[in-house]
């Protein structure tokens, strides 16, 4: 009964040196949950609210913190500009390559695509998951795990990407890092948003105007 106690005892403690973490670990976890079992009306409409609005109302009502220390502010634009252009660069090269292959063409050709149609609905969903990634996650752990929240946000989204071609789900790996990294550096979401949002309506156009 005594060692009972003593574990639930160190469990509280744990649990209340770490209250920051935990909110921000156990409410990510919760919002990806329900995005997956309770979509709302369509993604983008999801996205927004699961991976935008509710961590903003966590960060307001349950950490009492300034969404803009979470990413949302422009952050240093000198730096982080520069990493945008040259990954912007690397990227096209790459992707036009990537476009070849078949696996990747097969699941995103789309009937009577509207390039502009995409990009609004991207720009919606983008915006709200590079925030849970990005901002909520990375720009919320940093506190304690310095650099290693880097690597942490990445873990899920490399996971949320397991039902699409493996050669895109093994790339997040890279591009996770890399995008927690830009954001880190410049300490900003919106660079993250931008590079990701290109990725995804250059290739999409590359597969679907060949």
């Amino acid at each position: 009964m005594n060692l009972l106690k003593k574990e639930l005892t160190n469990i509280s403690q744990s649990v209340w040196q770490n209250g920051y973490e935990a909110i921000i670990f156990v409410s990510a976890t919760l919002f990806f949950v329900l995005a997956r079992y309770h979509p709302i009306q369509n993604e983008w409409l999801s996205s927004i609210i699961y991976f935008a609005v509710l961590p903003i109302l966590v960060i307001l009502f349950l950490l009492r913190k300034n969404p803009l220390d979470f990413g949302l502010g422009l952050g240093n634009v000198r730096v982080w500009g520069f990493y945008v252009l040259i990954i912007v660069l690397a990227s096209a090269a790459i992707l036009y390559a990537a476009s070849y292959d078949r696996t990747l063409q097969d699941y995103y050709q789309v009937d009577n695509f509207k390039l502009s149609s995409y990009f609004l609905t991207s720009l919606l969903s983008l915006s709200a998951q590079e925030f849970i990634y990005r901002g909520f996650l990375l720009f919320g752990l940093r506190g304690k795990f310095k650099e290693g929240a880097i690597f942490i946000q990445m873990i899920p989204f490399a996971l949320l990407h397991l039902a699409k071609p493996e050669l895109e789900t093994l790339s997040t790996i890279i591009t996770g890092v890399l995008f927690g990294y830009v954001a880190y550096r410049g300490k900003s979401y919106w660079p993250a948003l931008i590079i990701h949002l290109f990725i995804n309506v250059f290739f999409i156009s590359l597969v679907n105007y060949k």
